[in-house]
């Protein structure tokens, strides 16, 4: 899955680029979507992330790409590979650039299937 947003002023930092927490929370939730089209009528939640590294910055106005894709599956739990590259329009200058564009974030994140109880379930029946 391929999705897009916008940094915009209030998702910066005081340094005047993205907030970390706020790339986490989209990660989180665009990951838990894909999981969710992929195993529609599970409950999901979130169980793990891998180490949480910022690679490069996102300014204000960058409009970030996020490929999510399906990787191991076990009984009760996924995992989904998340990349994260940004793309400063009208800023040549920018850092250095693939195709206009530059990962900023990669983590791999885990979901797990729960019942009403909380209680792990299997993500097929």
């Amino acid at each position: 899955m391929e999705t897009y947003t916008t940094v915009l002023t209030e998702n910066l930092n005081s340094q005047g680029t993205l907030f970390g927490g706020q790339l986490l929370m989209w990660v989180d939730k665009y990951a838990w979507m894909a999981a969710s089209l992929d195993f529609p009528g599970k409950k999901l939640v979130t169980r793990a992330m891998d180490s949480i590294d910022f690679t490069a910055s996102a300014p204000n106005g960058s409009i970030l790409r996020f490929v999510i894709e399906k990787g191991r599956t076990g009984n009760t739990s996924v995992t989904y590979s998340v990349r994260v590259f940004c793309n400063v329009p009208g800023d040549p200058t920018s850092l250095p650039r693939q195709k206009g564009e530059y990962k900023i974030f990669e983590n791999n994140i885990t979901f797990v299937a729960i019942d009403e109880n909380g209680a792990k379930v299997p993500l097929q029946v």
